[in-house]
């Protein structure tokens, strides 16, 4: 008898790595990557002249911190995140009396002068959470926008969306976004 031997079948392989790179281009064509955000902040622009550190009256320097055990400071007290929006409201706007030069009224002597010379000096540990660091300045922010809109509606009697560029750097101007931030060891 003749003994009939199977061969084993073979695949042309050939067209499988046209296919493979086809769906590679297919994928990488229609995927999208989301792009990560940061923290929207601007760098400090340079100093020009020699002498760039500038001397600021205490009663002008609001002292904001985070510590090793994520408790929060304001001025060497602890406070939890959801007084830090109202305190420095009343730090920078100093009774609503900040903005306006020639209003009669009572300033309160723990808030600043005027915003315009108001700091805000964020300082944070080395093992400061990054979520409780940003939620800190997210507050801050906070403070800032809700003090500009009330400028805006005052002024423009506009919301700080309706401003045009010049408005809004005048809003920005009467605002300024004074903001320190420091790493303490």
């Amino acid at each position: 008898m003749k003994s009939f031997r199977r061969h084993s079948a073979t695949v042309n392989a050939g067209s499988m790595a046209d296919i493979a790179f086809l769906l590679l281009i297919f994928f990488l064509v229609t995927t999208t990557i989301s792009a990560d955000k940061g923290i929207l902040r601007q760098l400090p622009k340079i100093c020009e002249t020699g002498n760039c550190v500038a001397d600021i009256a205490e009663r002008n320097l609001l002292r904001i911190g985070v510590n090793d055990n994520q408790e929060i400071m304001i001025d060497g007290t602890i406070a939890k995140l959801h007084e830090i929006k109202p305190k420095v409201e009343a730090f920078l706007d100093n009774n609503g009396l900040s903005t306006c030069d020639y209003c009669v009224g009572s300033k309160d002597a723990e808030s600043s002068d005027h915003p315009k010379k108001a700091v805000i000096s964020l300082s944070h540990a080395s093992l400061t959470k990054y979520d409780n660091f940003v939620a800190v300045q997210d507050e801050i922010t906070k403070a800032y926008y809700k003090l500009r809109a009330r400028y805006a509606q005052q002024t423009f009697n506009k919301l700080p969306e309706d401003l045009t560029k010049s408005e809004l750097k005048l809003v920005q101007e009467a605002y300024p976004f004074i903001v320190s931030e420091v790493m303490v060891k």
